[in-house]
């Protein structure tokens, strides 16, 4: 059987909570205030079992003014709304605000109940009847049955039940979901019990046992119980009034407002991305970064709305916006939210959550509004390849996806895998599942080429680009891997060539002017006659008459050919002649074992500036070992 939630609506005083006491038998004003005063200020509770065996969750909401907040708190959930009209008062101010709120938030199922029958006669019956029919033209309860009822009397109950059962048979079943949410309305200790949290079971499904989580904070805790309508149970679902009590959950943890979801399912955001209707009801613009009070699941939270391509927007328009938040907030795309202005506190606009987890955008960029209402009118398939693209070479993780889309995990996934098997989509991390569009891949790819390009024309003399430079002018996401995946890709198709850490473009070659050819060879017999005792470089450099730093890049270009052996900073040998001395070092210590620093001295003829870098070299590259003041050679 579907899991149904009754909520009511409608003004002060006109009866909401004594009709729901005459047809369920519950009395929902629980608090001493609320008995004193004789109006509903809290939401209560109750439940109905219709004719049909149908059961009914029911939201009683104030219908006060000044706890419209606790209104909108208890119709998050709702499949029904029971909109409650005094048949000797009729439509009255918060009976509009109600239906804002109630289509704002996405009911499309309900009825009218018109109270207090037993105080009209039938003329006046009549004119209300008619006045409630103007009212609800052009609203989802256009054409709803509106029936006369008396809560003292019991008159028209029958009919009310009747009636509330062919609307349960039209409600859907709730969609399925990966994603538990429960949105906090309310929160107690109870002896034996401890922590006990209640609200609409939106999504998802949660068992006694279950490690769960507090949004928008951290607080981890366990499903100690569950109960739905006053019965325990071992699990509940979607649609569901529930109670659940905790291990290890203090009271003062929670507030109302609070998601109760499964750990690192749902992710903390300041901003959120909107689909937004701004009331035809309210008299003048609204103005960009106007403060106003953000009202979603159960929380009420103040931020700043944001236009992206106006400094105002007129009534009965419907825009994307975005809203910067004092506090943040765990949501998914698709979810229903209500605005209402700072002060004069009133019902201004709502619509749904297009992207709860966006970045923050620039103002008067066309491609922004054009994206927003790409992804606000997507389907689903077509969805994941736009949040994809938009996200850039940032990419998009699929525990992100899920909020993104609210779609099924299983129904996600195959999506996804579509995507990566048309090339649409680049898989980027496979543990996280995180993915990036082919055109961002594509981006980086140019990147990759241009960097090179530019290295080359700026160092013509150098065979390429290392690889850690290369990687630093990539973004740093997902800890290197993506730039590996692009570099992978250009070698693969043999337009980039890699050299141990060098990099460099398949078409590139080191080409010399003619004085560089020159100084090339200069310096090459420079260093063959110097031998064993060869000048410094910035020596060398005055003594063939040219500046330092040309000089130096050719020098680089030796050492790259593998010409030019580097000792120590400013002390170079000739390739061959440091190959020949090793030679020399080799035989030595085969027949003698060991060799001095005097031995070596001896041996090269050479000064201790030379001797000293020269036995550092040998150790260094792992062809000797020192041991004390001794040289022998290194076991292979």
């Amino acid at each position: 059987m579907k899991e149904i939630i009754l909520g009511t609506a409608g003004h002060i005083d006109h009866g909401k909570t004594s009709l729901i006491k005459a047809l369920s038998g519950t009395d929902t004003d629980r608090l001493k205030e609320e008995k004193l005063r004789g109006i509903t200020i809290e939401l209560g509770f109750a439940s109905l079992d219709l004719p049909s065996g149908q059961h009914l969750g029911i939201v009683d909401v104030p219908g006060h003014e000044k706890f419209v907040k606790n209104m909108v708190a208890g119709a998050t959930g709702i499949d029904i709304v029971m909109m409650v009209i005094a048949a000797d008062e009729g439509v009255m101010p918060q009976t509009r605000e109600h239906m804002e709120i109630c289509s704002l938030l996405g009911v499309q199922h309900g009825l009218v109940a018109l109270t207090k029958r037993d105080m009209v006669d039938e003329e006046w019956l009549e004119l209300v009847l008619e006045d409630v029919g103007e009212f609800t033209v052009g609203t989802f309860l256009e054409g709803a049955p509106v029936l006369p009822v008396s809560s003292a009397t019991g008159e028209g109950l029958p009919d009310l039940l009747a009636a509330l059962d062919e609307i349960s048979a039209e409600v859907p079943q709730h969609a399925p979901s990966s994603l538990f949410r429960l949105p906090v309305d309310r929160v107690f200790s109870m002896k034996g019990f401890g922590t006990v949290i209640t609200g609409s079971l939106v999504s998802g499904q949660v068992r006694v046992g279950d490690n769960v989580q507090l949004y928008p904070g951290d607080i981890a805790a366990k499903v100690r119980g569950i109960q739905v309508h006053n019965a325990a149970h071992e699990s509940a679902t979607a649609g569901m009034r529930t109670a659940i009590n905790f291990q290890g959950l203090e009271k003062e943890a929670v507030n109302r407002g609070d998601v109760l979801a499964f750990p690192n399912s749902l992710r903390s955001s300041y901003m959120v991305d909107l689909d937004l209707t701004y009331l035809e009801s309210q008299k003048k613009p609204i103005k960009n970064r106007v403060r106003v009070r953000f009202h979603t699941g159960t929380s009420e939270i103040l931020g700043v709305l944001v236009f992206f391509d106006t400094e105002e927007i007129a009534p009965g328009t419907r825009t994307v916006a975005q809203i910067r938040l004092d506090e943040p907030v765990a949501l998914v795309r698709g979810d229903r939210y209500v605005l209402r202005s700072y002060s004069p506190i009133r019902t201004i606009g709502g619509g749904t959550i297009i992207n709860p987890i966006p970045v923050k955008h620039k103002r008067f960029r066309p491609e922004v509004v054009a994206s927003l209402k790409a992804i606000s009118d997507a389907e689903p398939e077509d969805l994941i390849a736009e949040q994809l693209r938009q996200a850039g070479a940032a990419g998009v993780r699929f525990s992100d996806l899920l909020l993104m889309t609210n779609l099924p995990e299983k129904r996600l996934n195959q999506q996804l895998q579509l995507l990566l098997s048309q090339k649409a989509a680049v898989m980027v991390d496979k543990e996280e599942r995180a993915c990036i569009h082919k055109t961002a891949f594509e981006g980086l790819i140019d990147d990759a080429l241009a960097q090179l390009e530019h290295f080359h024309t700026a160092y013509p003399l150098k065979p390429g680009m290392s690889k850690e430079e290369l990687k630093s002018k990539f973004p740093q996401f997902w800890e290197g891997k993506l730039f590996t995946l692009v570099l992978n890709h250009l070698l693969k198709e043999g337009r980039v060539v890699q050299a141990e850490e060098i990099v460099h473009l398949a078409d590139h070659k080191v080409t010399l002017a003619v004085d560089q050819a020159e100084l090339k060879q200069n310096i090459i017999s420079a260093y063959a006659e110097a031998g064993l005792t060869p000048p410094y470089f910035r020596d060398l450099a005055k003594q063939l008459q040219v500046d330092i730093e040309p000089a130096r890049e050719v020098l680089q270009l030796l050492i790259a050919e593998d010409l030019i052996v580097k000792v120590k900073e400013d002390l170079y040998y000739h390739k061959d002649r440091l190959e020949t001395l090793k030679a020399e070092v080799s035989a030595f210590l085969t027949d003698h074992e060991e060799l001095s620093t005097p031995q070596f001295k001896d041996m090269t003829g050479a000064s201790r500036k030379y001797v000293i870098p020269l036995l550092e070299h040998f150790d260094t590259t792992n062809f000797t070992i020192r041991i004390g003041d001794i040289r022998k050679l290194r076991k292979r």
